[in-house]
C-alpha cells in the first residue's frame, strides 16, 4: 500500500474476546509510529465482550495529524483473527473497494474471495504452534500476514515491536510466529482487475 502524506490509513480488527486483537492493533500501531509514521490513534471497541464472542477494534496511522478519533466505519483493511468469524459477521462492512482483508484461516486465500477486494491468508494458528506458542496464540501471527500484504510497515519493525510487547511472555517465539506467518502469507486479488 503506497501511502501519500495526508492520506489515512484505517485498520478495523476483528477478533474474539482473549485472542488479542486489542493488543495486536496496539503492537502495529508502535511499530508505525517507530517506522515514522507521524500519529497513529487506536480506538477499542468495548460492550458486553466476553471470552470468545466476537470483537473489535480500530487503528488509524498517517504521515500527518489525525484529527478523526471515532470509530472505523470505511477501513482500507479488516484483520480476521479467527476465520470462523467470517461466519457470524459481515466483515466487508465498510470496506473501501479494494480494500484488504488478512484472515488467520487453514484454508487456501482461493477460498476466502471476496468479490471486489483482495485478501491474505495464513495459518497462523499452525504457524504459532510451529514458533513454540501455546495453540490460540494468534495476535502475533496475523501482524506478520498484514505486514507481508500492505507493506504498511517492515517486518523486522514488526517483529521487533512484538518481541518488545511480548518482553516476558515469549518475546521471541512471538516474533517468530509473525515472521513465519509473513513469508506464509498467501494473497489473492478479487477486485476483478489484472
Amino acid at each position: 500500500m503506497q501511502q501519500t502524506p495526508d492520506q489515512l490509513v484505517q485498520i478495523r480488527w476483528h477478533g474474539r474476546g482473549g485472542q488479542g486483537a486489542i493488543t495486536a492493533a496496539k503492537v502495529v500501531a508502535e511499530a508505525a509510529f517507530r517506522s515514522g509514521y507521524h500519529d497513529v490513534v487506536m480506538a477499542p471497541t468495548f460492550g458486553t465482550e466476553r471470552r470468545g464472542a466476537p470483537v473489535t477494534t480500530s487503528l488509524k496511522l498517517s504521515m500527518s495529524k489525525i484529527y478523526d478519533l471515532s470509530p472505523i466505519t470505511e477501513p482500507d483493511v479488516v484483520v480476521v483473527l479467527d476465520h470462523m468469524i467470517l461466519h457470524e459477521v459481515d466483515v466487508t462492512a465498510g470496506l473501501k473497494p479494494g480494500g484488504w482483508i488478512i484472515i488467520n484461516s487453514p484454508h487456501p486465500a482461493a477460498k476466502h474471495c471476496f468479490a471486489g477486494f483482495r485478501v491474505a491468508v495464513a495459518n497462523v494458528t499452525r504457524l504459532g504452534i510451529e514458533a513454540g506458542l501455546r495453540k490460540g496464540v494468534v495476535n502475533s501471527g496475523v501482524i506478520g500476514v498484514l505486514g507481508a500484504a500492505t507493506g504498511l510497515v517492515a517486518i523486522d519493525t514488526l517483529a521487533t515491536a512484538i518481541a518488545d510487547e511480548f518482553s516476558g511472555r515469549s518475546p521471541e517465539a512471538n516474533a517468530q510466529s509473525a515472521r513465519l506467518a509473513y513469508a506464509a502469507a498467501q494473497t489473492i486479488d478479487c477486485t476483478g482487475g489484472s
